[in-house]
């Protein structure tokens, strides 16, 4: 024993050396009011952290001597030299910082001396956005959102429950979201980024990960506008943007003086009330004119989404002689919605920089990485890592919603969840959305169709029951793949026609391996541009039957999935026997003037001949597209790719095979495409584009439904989608030649409706598309639309040109909620 009794000795010691040692207490303001999320850090390093929404900060540190500094946006800065020991608490009072603004004279008609400030940072505006051209660091994040107050019912919905099962109070406010997460950043000029979670806790959820991620936290005002597309359907002009001026008036407050330099403090507001444009304070450093701080935000008047006022405060400090980074960025917001309030804050800690990382190669390839081991961490981690203290309330939170997660989780409350919700009631059956069985446990779920949402009317088969049910299972959880089983049955009271078809999808290694067979009625168009639904109301109450159809036994077997990287890829193979059939039914509610029924025969209207004698089909189908990335973000179910910032192209071959399986058909089909949605255009919104060309190299046998269909529309309701037209025919246009064809859509995203008084209010998109199509049939078809947008309630106004002559115009509406 007295051998090592030197060697424990060592042993503590060296602990004791290298043991973190923490630094806690109080910020207040000279009225003894908590400054909440003021910054600490240590002088001269990038060690540091941030107060809580009530004042508390902790700091860790190893033993040493220290000037620790106290800031906060408007308070005069403190610092604290310590010589850490042992943990101290270090209470300290901020200062409101006071600005002189020197004796300025300015002319009638001249300008605020802020402007030549402005005009100086404005230079050095790309200096600073590129000046540091990689780097790395630790990054802190905490998201807070609260419910303050909400109706007793919604939508029949009891409020009072519910809120009871997330741990609201009798009032129905708390929290409804509380969670952290630790996580590694590195970045590298000019837009490779790489984070990795370290840690991850969300508040009433064990097993869930946080969604707080450091690339939706970074924001740059040094870039000239900020993209925050769920915020605003506009860019957001950066006080310091180019074209600043244009959109902005600056007033300089005054000036001070900390650690021997100058900062200027600059109120920024729009010229017009509703740019897209923050307001608030930029504190700006004289000299070398880079931004100290900032304290701004912008309100509905901007036209902002979901949210009533946003607020964003961040701070920078000096990582080196000549690079300054962010220290914390925090965003606040309330609003409102439907009679619910609602507001919270995600504030973002940033430390240990390191501005000459070495990276690996290939290492910006992974986005992102979650591992499933992150949420692992216990609280005695937690209470040792994390930055910023839990409030009272939040500590709180975590213990009444863990209590209820441990609760919620278990076998048996899962299935008393499962045995009200599994009620059957017959109305659900009936009229409602079906019956749905659940077993949350077991991870699987069963659905039957509603008899009402089952029926259906044409005049191929008279009223219908088209009902099917479906089984679903996970198999993987880790993955997140599922088994997917289904059946139909499909009756037509006129016709008399009994079809039924089955079909599975199964999870084979990446790839979904599909299968169907059976029998169905099916659309004329492959590209189903009319819903049956859509086509019965249009039937019954307005004597206009636009759906044309056939009947076809099938067997096809499908495998599709990602190949490599951004190489996506399928395949398929179908035999099918295909049958032309008649008008069997003319009923209809109503019977306006000049509407009559049209036969099945899209290309002979007015008499019910065969549109294509009954036949045997085998094909092939093959489909490869490439969108040019590599990118990907690594989850705990799998790997997800980032859609590139350049179009993706894509092949299609289709061969029809005589003689196999009696099969009737010999053809072959090449077509190519490019496509890219939602290009950013800066200011003037964003751009779609779609171009597809294609053509028949071999047509020694098809049949009409193996033309090359389009995805044309001729109702008021039209289905939205960058490859589809606003006014053409379903089915004349059909071909089995060869085609081109190139559609483009331009969001404006309120560039123009925002400048015009009350029509701003509205919150409109403005959309202009152009379609196009040529084939040997049907020279230079172009459609002109002209239409506005409000939260996914699209109407449109379309005409279309053929030739110069044919000039047809009609409104579209589409509703994609």
């Amino acid at each position: 024993m007295k051998r090592f009794l030197p060697l424990l000795i060592f042993f503590f010691a060296s602990s004791s050396l290298f043991a973190q040692l923490t630094i806690s207490g109080k910020i207040r303001d000279e009225k003894a009011n908590p400054v909440p999320f003021a910054s600490i850090y240590v002088k001269n390093t990038t060690i540091g952290t941030s107060a809580n929404s009530d004042g508390e900060y902790t700091l860790q540190l190893k033993p040493g001597q220290y000037e620790v500094l106290y800031k906060a946006v408007g308070y005069r800065q403190e610092s604290r030299k310590l010589d850490v020991k042992t943990n101290q608490v270090i209470n300290v009072s901020l200062t409101t910082e006071t600005y002189f603004l020197k004796d300025v004279t300015i002319r009638a008609g001249g300008e605020d001396p802020a402007y030549a400030i402005i005009r100086k940072v404005i230079k050095k505006r790309k200096t600073y956005l590129n000046e540091v051209k990689a780097y790395s660091c630790e990054v802190y994040i905490k998201g807070l959102q609260k419910l303050l107050d909400a109706p007793k019912k919604f939508l029949g919905r009891d409020i009072n429950q519910l809120g009871r099962e997330i741990g609201l109070d009798s009032n129905r406010r708390g929290i409804v979201y509380l969670s952290e997460s630790e996580s590694k950043y590195s970045f590298q000029y000019p837009n490779n980024v790489h984070e990795e979670m370290i840690s991850s806790k969300v508040s009433g959820r064990n097993r869930a990960f946080s969604f707080n991620r450091a690339t939706d936290m970074k924001v740059n005002f040094y870039e000239n506008t900020q993209n925050w597309q769920e915020i605003s359907n506009r860019p957001l002009v950066s006080p310091i943007a180019e074209d600043a001026m244009l959109y902005y008036n600056y007033k300089l407050l005054g000036e001070s003086v900390e650690n021997g330099e100058t900062i200027y403090k600059i109120r920024v507001k729009p010229r017009r009330d509703y740019d897209p444009c923050f307001q608030g304070i930029i504190y700006i450093l004289k000299d070398s004119w880079r931004m100290y701080g900032l304290d701004l935000y912008i309100t509905k008047k901007a036209n902002i989404n979901f949210v009533d006022t946003l607020k964003i405060n961040q701070q920078f400090f000096p990582v080196n002689n000549k690079a300054w980074m962010t220290s914390s960025a925090k965003f606040e917001f309330v609003g409102g919605l439907f009679g619910f309030k609602f507001g919270g804050y995600f504030i973002s800690i940033y430390k240990n920089y390191d501005l000459a990382p070495v990276f690996e190669k290939k290492e910006f390839s992974e986005v992102l990485r979650i591992t499933k081991q992150v949420n692992k961490k216990d609280s005695l981690y937690w209470e040792q890592e994390r930055p910023v203290p839990l409030t009272e309330e939040e500590k709180t939170d975590y213990i009444k919603k863990d209590k209820l997660a441990k609760r919620r989780e278990s076998k048996e409350y899962l299935d008393s969840v499962d045995r009200v919700n599994n009620k059957f009631r017959l109305s659900r059956l009936l009229f409602g959305g079906g019956i749905n069985n659940r077993n949350r446990y077991q991870k699987e779920y069963y659905h039957f169709d509603s008899i009402l949402g089952s029926l259906l009317f044409n005049t191929v088969e008279g009223v219908t029951v088209d009902y099917g049910a479906s089984y679903t299972k996970m198999i993987d959880s880790v993955n997140n793949r599922y088994l997917r089983l289904g059946a139909k049955l499909r009756y037509g009271f006129a016709d008399r026609l009994l079809n039924g078809n089955v079909s599975a999808t199964v999870p084979v290694s990446g790839f979904r391996l599909g299968f169907a067979g059976g029998s169905d009625v099916v659309d004329l168009n492959n590209r189903l541009p009319i819903s049956s639904l859509m086509n019965s109301a249009y039937s019954l109450f307005d004597r206009q039957n636009y759906e044309k159809l056939y009947q076809k036994d099938f067997v096809n077997l499908s495998l599709s999935g990602r190949i490599s990287g951004g190489w996506v890829g399928s395949a398929g193979v179908e035999w099918a026997n295909r049958k032309w059939l008649p008008n069997t039914s003319s009923f209809s509610i109503f019977s306006p003037d000049g509407h009559n029924y049209t036969s099945n025969n899209p290309l002979n209207p007015t008499a019910d001949v065969p549109l294509f004698p009954e036949n045997q089909s085998f094909k092939i189908t093959l489909r490869t597209s490439y969108d040019f990335s590599d990118k990907y973000e690594t989850r705990p179910n799998g790997r997800r790719y980032i859609p590139s910032e350049y179009p993706t192209i894509g092949f299609n071959y289709t061969k029809g095979i005589k003689n196999i399986l009696g099969s009737d058909v010999d053809y072959d089909l090449v077509s190519a495409d490019i496509t890219k949605s939602d290009i950013p255009m800066g200011m003037y919104g964003k751009t779609s584009f779609y171009l597809g060309v294609g053509k028949f190299t071999n047509t020694n046998s098809l049949y009409y439904p193996d033309y090359k269909q389009f995805s044309g529309n001729q109702i008021l309701f039209y289905q939205d989608g960058i490859n589809k037209f606003l006014l053409l025919d379903y089915y004349r246009f059909s071909t089995y030649t060869q085609y081109l064809e190139g559609h483009f859509e331009h969001n404006f995203s309120g560039f123009i409706l925002n400048k015009i008084p009350l029509i701003r209010k509205l919150k409109l998109q403005e959309i202009v598309d152009v379609n196009y199509l040529s084939t040997p049939n049907l020279k230079n078809y172009t459609e002109l639309g002209i239409g506005v947008e409000y939260f996914g309630l699209r109407l449109m106004y379309g005409r279309s040109y053929n030739s110069g002559s044919n000039i047809h115009s009609a409104l579209r509406l589409n509703i994609g909620f």
